[in-house]
């Protein structure tokens, strides 16, 4: 976003009310969506506030419901947007995979939650394989943040409504339970009216005296229409691998194993690098903020240069694939998985990169 911090109120504000208002920065004027732990307060924030700036928030009947009228909206051309967790995603995937055909832009926030099944309401990151590689059948898929604070939160959702606009796809901000929940300092980027982009793919006057009436449609009988269309998204894909790639790096200029996080878990090693000399080895955190498309080629380099990778999750290995695929073989990628609900601390870390040290023949205390 172009704006100062000192254009920016400065509050202490909780993840959930954070993304709303992130939203609301961005141009979000239509809501909709259906109650489910963790991320209630996001459409609890939005009914009260939506209707001050002339915005529309509706709590449809179910999640199937909800992302049938973000597909409606997206397809008169609003900026629309819809919540939910892990469950919830579940049940929008065949709308999902309906609007990434007809390329339609949308936000969508996943606060991750236990599972699979209905699981528990505590933090996880096993959509993962959902966020990057689901969006329903076919070959579409979301364009993927990874926030890891309340202000990444705010200022991730607020920056989706343009990515989304400008790769006509659907953006996923995937987040999980505790960053919803926690409460942190945020700045707050002001509320203001955006100018909406032209939308020539939107429904449009029933007049046609502008321009021809669009349909809007996701069924291709025409094999080579079909292909077309792919190959039109990938190509946006590509572009956004191209352009919007995005990824922190943390910690030692010259390390010996590499640390490969994304949202909370990354908080975590965060703290394992600055431990780093509990356990005598090097360490360099590489945090991808986004993940599809994904940092390939800062992984692969700094894969090149250490003794072994360490990826930390919270799931059973989901986002480590990914980090195999980019290392492609020059170190050694070792897995601390813990799921459903449950954390590694600090000390977790630092004891699985004494053993990975030990593996690869570094000395470590």
């Amino acid at each position: 976003m172009s704006e100062t911090a000192d254009t920016r109120k400065s509050v202490f504000i909780s993840g959930n009310e954070a993304t709303a208002e992130g939203g609301i920065a961005g141009g979000c004027r239509h809501f909709f969506g259906y109650p489910i732990t963790p991320q209630n307060e996001i459409p609890e924030y939005m009914s009260e506030h939506l209707p001050e700036i002339g915005g529309v928030y509706l709590q449809a009947e179910s999640e199937v419901a909800a992302i049938n009228m973000v597909y409606g909206a997206a397809a008169a051309g609003a900026r629309v947007m819809t919540t939910s967790s892990s469950p919830g995603i579940a049940l929008m995937q065949e709308g999902l995979s309906y609007m990434l055909g007809s390329e339609l832009p949308a936000v969508f926030v996943n606060m991750v939650r236990g599972g699979p099944g209905l699981g528990n309401i505590a933090a996880a990151q096993s959509d993962y394989w959902l966020a990057t590689r689901g969006a329903g059948h076919g070959d579409g898929r979301c364009i993927t943040l990874t926030p890891y604070s309340v202000q990444e939160l705010h200022d991730f959702t607020a920056g989706a409504f343009e990515i989304a606009d400008r790769y006509q796809n659907i953006v996923m901000v995937l987040a999980d339970a505790i960053l919803a929940t926690m409460m942190e300092p945020c700045e707050l980027i002001p509320r203001r009216d955006l100018p909406l982009p032209d939308r020539p793919y939107a429904v449009g006057p029933h007049d046609r005296s502008e321009r021809e009436r669009n349909i809007i449609n996701s069924l291709w009988i025409d094999f080579d229409v079909m292909e077309a269309v792919n190959l039109r998204i990938e190509e946006r894909y590509t572009r956004a691998g191209e352009e919007i790639t995005d990824w922190e790096e943390f910690g030692s200029d010259d390390p010996q194993i590499m640390l490969c996080a994304y949202g909370i878990s990354a908080r975590i090693c965060e703290s394992v690098v600055m431990r780093a000399d509990e356990a005598g080895v090097r360490l360099r955190l590489i945090r991808p903020r986004t993940v599809f498309p994904f940092p390939t080629e800062p992984i692969r380099r700094w894969a090149e240069r250490v003794d072994a990778t360490l990826v930390v999750e919270l799931s059973m290995g989901q986002f480590v694939e990914d980090v195999r695929l980019a290392v492609e073989g020059s170190c050694p990628v070792e897995l601390l998985a813990r799921s459903g609900g449950n954390m590694p601390t600090p000390g977790d870390v630092l004891q699985k990169v004494r053993e990975v040290a030990r593996h690869v023949g570094v000395a470590a205390k």
